[in-house]
């Protein structure tokens, strides 16, 4: 007994000496390691370093720390510490010099030439300082010039290139370091194995945890050992988080810090943050990862940003102005949504967010129904139908032309609107160009309405046949073109010339005059049966006028 107690006091001091140097020694390792550069980026290619080979160089420790851990937690959480704190200051280092390498990868060409000709700004503070340049907070702007930067930034499909290619190099460095993580230390995580090691999956050993299957027989956890397991699994996953977490304490503030920056400089730069975010947020492989996490939380913010873009745009049409000294014609706005509508297409084209820009569709196109017809008002060069008409009529053709289910009841309301506008321009300003005319029949009817028979009014002497010829003459078809010649020109000046609308009302205006002119043979045929009275003016003479008068514009 005595010799048995002698030699487990000798196994626990050699214990104890090895591992007091395996701990100096790992740890001597991992600061060595730590220091590593890595790849160094070069301002040609954005990429982001790979620890494969300080993976591999710890890679046959990987038992040593199963025994530690069992042996003397206390050693294997201080080393657990230095390892943290190694690759934390090297992966702070390399994460801001790539997101730093990302901006000048996003500045345009031509920017590069000037500063470089210059000499007078550091290629590292330059994105700073265009920041404070260029504020844009308006893609619809309402002074009539789009929106812009100051200087030559790359163009979007540019940007959406290299954010993806950020995002790219982000994944698998994380993942890599996830799962390195969870096999040294010996924790447990539900991350896919990324590399083409011959580890086991997690979800094949999850399973193995459940069911473990022998050679003769099955034994089955009962529900209490399995709730025992599952709350060590979540241990274990909390304490693989707070190491992923201390190593990359850089990534979410230095992303979040990217995902500002280029929303002030380019608003059109949010919407592919937001689209390229989900795509990864929604990969099957990024499920419970680390930086799927990380993701997800820029993800928010980005949402957020667009939601405060899209509030901005609604408010900022609420209370859009224009010159009162100059013809109105297509609002800035309208044009401006155009522009938006067709570019913010085609970024959330195919996306799960699509959504998002289906309710901003509605939210601006709501804004925009409500500011055209105050703006009509208000000003006071462009009559109001033709404000409302041509306005109406451009969202009509813009949300045809979209082809979005969700946006088809705004669709036929702008329709509605256009068309009552065109009706209210035409009643208003064609008027009754037979007025004299009119006027004699209204005196008819209202004489009918009185109780004379139609076939009888002739022998009313203020509306005899005589009357009637009076009034005919005074309405010669070369006076009727004269007066429909100066109420074109005045029709074209009312009208902007990039809707195209001139012909559309003067169709409009050729089929009142021809109900006009309907309604007043229809009464002397009633009336005054027999007479043989008619107008100077046949229908094929009208639009004869009204054709002559179109070719000759």
């Amino acid at each position: 007994m005595a010799a048995v107690q002698e030699q487990r006091r000798l196994f626990e001091k050699l214990r104890f000496k090895f591992t007091q140097r395996l701990s100096r020694h790992l740890n001597n390792l991992f600061i060595y390691l730590g220091n590593d550069m890595g790849d160094s980026l070069t301002a040609q290619e954005l990429t982001l370093p790979k620890h494969t080979s300080v993976h591999r160089d710890l890679a046959p420790y990987s038992k040593l720390m199963q025994w530690l851990k069992s042996t003397d937690i206390s050693i294997y959480s201080q080393l657990t510490n230095v390892y943290m704190d190694s690759l934390s200051k090297l992966y702070e280092r390399e994460i801001r010099d790539f997101f730093e390498s990302a901006k000048q990868a996003m500045v345009g060409r031509a920017e590069k030439e000037k500063r470089s000709s210059r000499g007078i700004e550091s290629t590292q503070d330059f994105p700073t300082k265009v920041l404070h340049k260029v504020q844009s907070t308006s893609l619809l702007r309402l002074d009539g010039e789009c929106n812009g930067s100051d200087f030559d930034f790359v163009d979007s499909s540019k940007f959406d290139k290299v954010f993806e290619q950020m995002l790219n190099e982000l994944e698998p460095v994380c993942f890599t370091e996830q799962q390195f993580c969870s096999l040294f230390f010996h924790l447990s995580s539900d991350v896919s194995n990324v590399s083409t090691t011959d580890h086991r999956s997690l979800a094949a050993d999850y399973e193995e945890n459940i069911l473990v299957r022998t050679a003769s027989e099955e034994i089955i956890f009962t529900s209490e050992q399995l709730l025992s397991s599952q709350k060590k699994e979540k241990i274990i996953n909390k304490e693989l988080k707070q190491m992923m977490t201390k190593m990359f304490l850089a990534l979410e503030p230095e992303l979040l810090q990217f995902i500002s920056h280029f929303d002030q400089i380019d608003k059109f730069c949010s919407m592919y943050i937001l689209v390229r975010l989900s795509q990864h947020v929604m990969a099957p492989h990024s499920a419970d990862s680390f930086v799927s996490k990380i993701f997800a939380n820029c993800l928010i913010h980005a949402k957020r940003n667009f939601d405060k873009f899209v509030y901005l745009q609604s408010r900022l049409i609420k209370e859009s102005k224009v010159s009162k000294k100059s013809k109105c014609g297509i609002l800035p706005f309208v044009l401006h949504f155009e522009e938006f509508a067709k570019q913010a297409g085609v970024i959330f084209h195919g996306s799960e967010r699509r959504n998002y820009l289906d309710k901003c569709y509605i939210n601006l196109v709501e804004a925009m129904f409500k500011a055209i017809p105050r703006i009509a008002v208000e000003q006071n060069k462009t009559p109001q139908e033709v404000v409302m008409m041509e306005n109406f009529h451009h969202l009509y053709a813009l949300l045809s032309q979209l082809k979005i289910s969700s946006l088809d009841f705004l669709r036929k309301e702008a329709k509605q609107k256009y068309s009552d506008s065109l009706q209210s321009y035409v009643t208003r300003y064609f008027g009754r160009p037979l007025e004299k005319l009119n006027s004699f029949f209204e005196g008819v009817q209202a004489k009918v309405a009185q109780g004379v028979k139609e076939e009888e009014i002739g022998y009313q002497l203020a509306f005899s046949k005589q009357e009637l010829r009076k009034v005919i003459k005074e309405y010669p078809g070369k006076e009727v073109k004269k007066g429909l010649e100066n109420l074109n020109r005045k029709v074209e000046k009312h009208l902007c010339e990039e809707e195209n609308l001139l012909q559309v009302v003067w169709r409009s205006m050729l089929e009142e005059f021809i109900r006009q002119y309907k309604y007043i043979q229809e009464l002397i045929e009633r009336c005054y049966p027999g007479s043989m009275i008619t107008l100077d003016f046949s229908i094929d003479d009208i639009l004869q006028f009204f054709s002559d008068i179109a070719r000759s514009h």
